[in-house]
This record gives structure tokens, C-alpha cells and sequence, in this order.
């Protein structure tokens, strides 16, 4: 395989929208409180989020192959480091690049900013290194989902509109949390996938902590609450109804997550489940700037 091909699948581009999503909603809700859009902060803080979501991806990559959890021949996406596409140590190494590339957009945007997205910033590095480094990963406990609900909803949303208005108020909170939950959804499907691998390597994960059964209906209940909290929306008008387009899809990906035996069939499911959470972003973004 081509290095360059190597390089941009350890990068996991199929869900890299998990990132960018929140920047483009939290932008929308602040043209719609302001009337005015920012571009270059809104383009800087795209670039700075899926830069840290790059870095995240590929210390997940060599951390977990390091520590033994990823093999060949794996039931999930094929990995950089465990199929020696890449040398572990090199991903590592491409992991602070991202990180520091990262943190130049931070330098920009702390401008605009200040304090508050030095906090921001530091706090996203910080937890994108700790998800798969350290001595206690976040990744290898129960709480994988609340750092995604936390760092790929409330802040990206939050900050996006931060950086546009210098303020911070309900409706932008109230959006990301809608996001939040859909990324969440994410990570349940990548950790139901792998949950007899990771049982049996002491990965001990939110979905090996509450089984199978339950994981099913906690991907359900991850999946329809963003469509039934669309009444804190109204004020909008009709315009709030629109990521309701989006409801048959996600009635579709929650049958196939029923439906489907654990497998190489998931792996679809989770790249299904980041387009659902970008399509409804989308709509979200519509509702506000219609």
C-alpha cells in the first residue's frame, strides 16, 4: 500500500465530520442571533477541529496496537499500525504534528477570543492525547461517550459561536447537545462492534460495562433524542421541523443495529451513523439561517 493512502486511513476520513459538524451549526446559530458570519475564525476553527480529531485518530491508532489491543485481521476497519502499513512510532509522530498544527489555528483564534479558547484549546489537546494515552485511557473505560458528548458537542458548538459573538447563551448549548448525542452514537457503534475483543482485552468500555442488550437500546435512545428535543426550536418557526427529514434514516440505521449480528456489518452501520449526524447538522444549520 501507498503511503499516502496509508496516511489518510489512519486519519479515519469517514468520520471526520463528527468534528466539523458542531463548527458549522454553532456558526449557524450565531449568524442567527447576530447577523453576521465570520469566516476566517469559522474556517480556523474547522481546521483546528479536525486537526485534533486527526491527532486523536492516530494516537488511537498506535496506542492500541501498542498495548495490544488491535491485531490483524481485526472485525473493525483495518488499522495503520496493526497491519504494519505504517510504523507505530511514526503515527505517534504524526499525532503531535496534527496536535501542534492544531494549536497554531488555536494561536489565531485565541486573538479573536482570548481566554476562554486557550482553555478551550488546551483542554481538546489535552483530552485527544488522553483518550488513548496515558496510564488510565479514556477510551479503555465507560466514559468514551461522555468525552465525545462533551469535547464533539458542547464545546465545538459552544466555542463555534463563541468565537462569532464573544457570548454564550442557551440556544447554541441547547443545539450542541442535539449533536452531542449524535456523535455519542458514533462511538457506541464502534464499541458494540468490537465489544468481545475489547472484553477479553480488559478494554473495558461503556458497551462491555452494560452488554449487548442494553447497548442496543442505549444506541436507540442516542439516535431519536436529537428529533424529540426539536421543540426547544420553536421559536424558529417551520424552519424547526427540518432535520425531521433525517428521521427515516436514522430509523433504518436503529433497525440494522438490531437486526444485524456483531460483525464486519457494523463498520457500515458507523459510517452511516457519522452521515446521519452530519445530514441532520445540515438541517440544523438550515433551520437557523432560512
Amino acid at each position: 500500500m501507498k503511503q499516502s493512502t496509508a496516511w489518510f486511513l489512519a486519519c479515519r476520513p469517514k468520520t471526520l465530520s463528527i468534528s466539523l459538524s458542531p463548527v458549522i451549526v454553532g456558526s449557524a446559530v450565531a449568524w442567527h442571533a447576530s447577523g453576521t458570519l465570520l469566516w476566517l475564525p469559522l474556517l480556523a476553527a474547522a481546521l483546528g477541529a479536525a486537526l485534533i480529531q486527526i491527532g486523536t485518530n492516530l494516537f488511537n491508532d498506535a496506542g492500541d496496537f501498542l498495548r495490544g489491543i488491535d491485531r490483524p485481521r481485526r472485525i473493525g476497519p483495518r488499522r495503520a499500525s496493526a497491519e504494519g502499513w505504517l510504523n507505530p512510532r511514526a503515527v505517534q509522530a504524526g499525532a503531535w504534528l496534527a496536535f501542534a498544527l492544531a494549536f497554531l489555528c488555536g494561536i489565531y483564534l485565541v486573538g479573536r477570543g482570548g481566554w476562554p479558547i486557550v482553555a478551550i484549546g488546551l483542554a481538546s489537546l489535552a483530552a485527544g492525547w488522553a483518550y488513548t494515552g496515558g496510564p488510565r485511557p479514556i477510551a479503555y473505560g465507560p466514559l468514551g461517550e461522555v468525552f465525545v458528548f462533551i469535547f464533539f458537542g458542547l464545546i465545538a458548538v459552544g466555542g463555534s459561536y463563541y468565537l462569532q459573538t464573544l457570548a454564550l447563551d442557551a440556544t447554541p448549548l441547547a443545539a450542541a447537545t442535539l449533536l452531542g448525542l449524535h456523535a455519542t452514537a458514533v462511538i457506541t457503534v464502534n464499541n458494540y462492534r468490537d465489544h468481545d475483543d475489547d472484553a477479553a482485552s480488559g478494554k473495558l468500555t461503556l458497551a462491555v460495562r452494560l452488554g449487548r442488550p442494553a447497548t442496543r437500546w442505549l444506541y436507540t435512545a442516542e439516535m431519536l433524542a436529537p428529533y424529540a428535543l426539536l421543540p426547544l426550536f420553536a421559536g424558529l418557526g417551520w424552519p424547526a421541523l427540518l432535520p425531521l427529514l433525517s428521521l427515516p434514516l436514522a430509523l433504518t440505521l436503529i433497525a440494522r443495529f438490531h437486526r444485524e449480528k456483531p460483525g464486519p456489518a457494523f463498520n457500515g452501520i458507523l459510517a452511516a451513523t457519522a452521515g446521519l449526524q452530519l445530514v441532520f447538522a445540515l438541517l440544523l444549520t438550515l433551520s437557523f439561517v432560512i
